[in-house]
């Protein structure tokens, strides 16, 4: 779990930057000490194999691995950046355990970070808010809470590129194949370059307007449909000769890269008809909504969300819902496989304020949005005092008087630091786009940033305790 022997130049270190440490690392550092935080990433890296625990050499300590996770998304760097600063920095040195010892390589703390999944994300967070709670950063007397979305790493998503991508990686995967087999069964024939010219002639087309270039553009679409459905027909012979053992290598290692690769074509496959089936509705039928569509084909997880903003209509991710309590701790937050209305999780919300907290809110902020007189009626019978959610389309004076109110007001302007939260973990913590793959990697990379946001505002909230006489 631990480092259990320190060297002359951890020691020579830590004197040295004592007093070069911002100010809410020092009770950061005694926050990520905790038993019950480092133990939940030990028995995440104890998973990885079978016999992790009594096997093996012996690996790096639990506490050095969430340290150096931590320090990647405070500082929102990418693993290479990690490494670098971190060998270079003394701070960085003393602050991640490794001190004088060898710094890990990019590759390593990647493997570690897939190691770290989102439950252990989720323990370590969960007894953070309990530390917040215990050292008095927060009691839950107030709430907030507020949605917004983490944009997955995809490129905007157009048809004639998912057929581009799709043929792409069909045919990089059909390169490898036939470099370990041989040329023996079906031939490759490589389409890349009529693909692409395809490309460029319908980005060039639909850049004009009018009823000819419309019919142009149909011709287009239809020449790069052939061609795809050419691609995955072959893809699909290849992935056959694999399971027929037509297509084989002579050594072990080399015959289990290949059942790797079929196994890539077969996921690949469905994906990709799936975007010839979408075009064809979209091109030639002119349905916009088919079913099951997708918006890339290395994450079809993706979804479009429209939160009403002028700068950016749409937006391709994940709803992520962040709830905070006093001194800007996010006690809560959660990644919708499915976009949820905003007001059906205002209860919910609610309920889990007082699991963690052990109390009701006394005051519940939100925007219009999360309004609805039946979740205001079961907040208030829940036993919150003031509930603060505007209701903008009632025509009751009644409501409009009771809206005006001081009380009211001043909720909904505390009710506005969300918006400034938000904000700030998406430029300091890089929660605007998601740089993991997959619905988990998603999980992790936003479970991390608000962990890291966490540990610099508990750190700061008792720095300024300690100044107080």
């Amino acid at each position: 779990m631990r480092r259990v022997q320190l060297s002359f130049g951890d020691g020579l270190i830590a004197e040295e930057v004592s007093d070069l440490r911002e100010g809410w690392m020092e009770h950061a550092d005694r926050v990520l000490a905790d038993e019950q935080i480092v133990a939940a990433v030990y028995e995440a890296l104890a998973r990885r194999h079978p016999k992790s625990r009594s096997r093996g050499r012996l690996g790096a300590p639990a506490e050095v691995v969430l340290r150096l996770l931590i320090l990647k998304h405070v500082r929102n760097w990418s693993y290479h950046v990690l490494e670098r600063e971190v060998r270079a920095n003394l701070v960085y040195r003393d602050f991640t355990r490794v001190g004088g010892g060898k710094t890990p390589d990019a590759k390593t703390i990647g493997r570690w970070g897939l190691a770290v999944d989102p439950d252990t994300i989720r323990q370590i967070h969960d007894r953070m808010v309990q530390i917040a709670q215990q050292q008095g950063v927060t009691q839950g007397r107030r709430m907030r809470v507020d949605t917004t979305v983490v944009e997955t790493n995809i490129h905007h998503p157009t048809d004639s590129t998912f057929l581009g991508d799709g043929v792409r990686v069909l045919i990089r995967t059909m390169k490898k194949i036939t470099a370990i087999t041989g040329v023996v069964g079906t031939k490759l024939r490589d389409r890349s370059r009529s693909v692409k010219l395809r490309l460029l002639e319908i980005a060039r087309i639909a850049r004009a307007k009018g009823p000819l270039n419309h019919a142009k553009l149909k011709e287009s679409y239809r020449k790069l449909l052939n061609t795809t459905s050419r691609v995955v027909g072959q893809a699909k012979r290849f992935s056959s000769k694999i399971a027929e053992g037509v297509k084989r290598s002579r050594g072990i290692l080399k015959q289990l890269a290949l059942k790797g690769l079929r196994l890539q074509l077969e996921a690949m496959l469905p994906l990709v008809r799936q975007v010839m089936r979408q075009t064809r509705e979209r091109i030639f039928r002119g349905n916009t909504r088919a079913e099951g569509k997708l918006l890339s084909v290395f994450e079809p997880s993706t979804e479009i969300i429209r939160k009403g903003k002028a700068g950016k209509p749409n937006e391709f991710g994940k709803m992520v819902k962040l709830q905070e309590a006093e001194n800007q701790i996010v006690i809560d937050y959660d990644v919708y496989d499915q976009r949820p209305s905003d007001s059906e999780l205002l209860i919910p919300a609610i309920e889990t304020h007082e699991a963690k907290l052990g109390r009701t809110p006394r005051l519940v902020a939100a925007d219009a949005g999360f309004y609805s007189a039946r979740n205001e009626a079961a907040a208030k019978a829940r036993g919150v005092k003031r509930v603060c959610i505007p209701n903008r389309s009632t025509k009751s004076a009644e409501r409009k008087r009771e809206q005006k109110k001081r009380w009211f007001r001043n909720g909904q302007k505390w009710r506005t630091g969300c918006e400034g939260r938000i904000s700030v973990v998406k430029r300091r913590h890089g929660l605007d786009r998601c740089r993991y793959k997959g619905s988990i990697g998603m999980k992790r990379w936003v479970g991390l940033g608000v962990v890291a946001d966490n540990l610099i505002n508990i750190g700061r909230a008792m720095e300024n305790q300690s100044r107080q006489p």
